[in-house]
């Protein structure tokens, strides 16, 4: 079980996104408002509170959204499901879509720390059914395919 820390926002891409504290999510669309809405893939991206909190023990001074992320979420490890998982807060269902993804070559964060987690810790998600998150929401691991292990 996770629980909704910080819901964000940016109108225009490639800019830090901004705590709104609640979010309506529209059907295969996204986040009413968000750059990042819009038929496609990634209309949600999601970071996992623990590894904000990890990055910022080596001495990063990161905010809510300074990632790019419009989710943040405490005790669901991301980067540890597999494409397809599903996800329900609240009457919303997201469906993991993405892992990862590559870094903006300018990216500050990048630039001041040597690293960004997002690429190997953020993932996206399309919304397969809307309705509103807010900070303090649980989010649970609605389904998840099964993994094959060769």
């Amino acid at each position: 079980m996770g629980k909704i820390l910080a819901t964000n926002i940016s109108e225009i891409k490639g800019v830090q996104k901004r705590n709104v504290h609640s979010v309506k999510l529209i059907e295969e669309h996204g986040i009413e408002h968000d750059a990042h809405a819009g038929k496609w893939h990634r209309q949600v991206s999601l970071l996992s509170y623990d590894r904000i909190e990890e990055f910022k023990a080596k001495g990063a001074q990161v905010n809510d959204g300074d990632f790019g992320e419009n989710l943040i979420v405490q005790g669901i490890d991301f980067r540890t499901l597999p494409l397809g998982t599903k996800f329900l807060c609240n009457d919303v269902i997201l469906e993991l879509t993405q892992i990862g993804k590559e870094c903006h070559h300018g990216c500050e964060i990048f630039q001041l720390m040597g690293d960004c987690i997002m690429p190997r810790e953020g993932v996206f998600a399309r919304v397969l059914k809307g309705g509103t998150i807010s900070e303090g929401d649980e989010m649970s691991i609605l389904s998840s395919p099964a993994r094959l292990f060769i």
